[in-house]
């Protein structure tokens, strides 16, 4: 009896663990260069087997439930946006550089211009050139000129060089990895690679980036939303599984006390 509430107790794991994957999935659907996130099934089926054969001394630690990250590209938005950028191919990736020094790549590619005429992602890092951060002269105060009028005269070709009123101000820097399974998640739209991550510099000749273009969450809202009603199922099973275990397992003691 114990067995079966340590099997139904840890059987409901997993399934916590799907749910809340699966609710950040969804709300992060509208967010731009979001990679879902998901279970490998095998970890699943190695969970269940481990569970068949689970005893009182059972450690949560021991389920082998394994995330990763869907890096299939989402679909093209056109924004007319001079600093909204979108890459083609799912292993290549912006590179950015947070306030404390790190280095973060991104699929994210809407970016805008700062007072100090820094480009930069919506939660302040600096998107980096082949020479690093890239910043845009910006007019001298008193110019009717304001910094959005300057980020309409940007100009990026496909090849990922950057320039202004026709002149060249810096190369993009993207890079392709080469096993994306190896990256960490940094936040919802970054990451960082591992010691196991084989990253390639690209020249302009292998960059193929779209000005004017976002790449969107490759959520699949409906798929998700299917997903969860069928994870609150199993999970609401597992519960009522335990109740009647537990039931049962006061009444054994009850009886118990009674022929004692």
């Amino acid at each position: 009896m114990l067995k079966e509430l340590y099997t139904a107790a840890l059987g409901m794991l997993p399934q916590q663990t799907r749910l809340e994957m699966t609710a950040n999935n969804l709300a992060n659907a509208n967010t731009v260069g979001f990679k879902r996130s998901g279970i490998f099934e095998q970890s699943l089926i190695e969970a269940r087997e481990n569970l068949l054969n689970v005893r009182g001394d059972a450690e949560t630690e021991d389920l082998p439930i394994s995330q990763y990250v869907d890096f299939r590209p989402g679909a093209l938005q056109k924004t007319g946006n001079p600093l909204d950028l979108a890459l083609d191919g799912a292993d290549t990736f912006f590179v950015v550089l947070a306030q404390d020094g790190s280095e973060h790549l991104t699929r994210a590619g809407h970016f805008t211009l700062n007072d100090q005429g820094m480009v930069i992602t919506p939660d302040g890092k600096m998107l980096l050139s082949t020479n690093g951060p890239i910043r845009i002269e910006l007019p001298q105060q008193g110019d009717t000129t304001n910094g959005d009028t300057v980020a309409r005269q940007i100009q990026i070709s496909p090849q990922g060089e950057l320039q202004l009123n026709g002149q060249f101000v810096a190369q993009l820097r993207v890079v392709q990895v080469g096993n994306t399974q190896t990256l960490q998640r940094s936040s919802s739209t970054c990451f960082q690679p591992t010691d196991d991550t084989d990253i390639r510099e690209l020249d302009a000749a292998t960059i193929r980036v779209q000005q004017g273009y976002l790449e969107a969450s490759n959520v699949n809202v409906v798929s998700e939303l299917i997903s969860m009603i069928q994870l609150q199922r199993m999970f609401e099973l597992g519960q009522k599984v335990i109740q009647t275990n537990d039931g049962t397992l006061e009444r054994s003691i009850d009886i118990g006390r009674f022929t004692s």
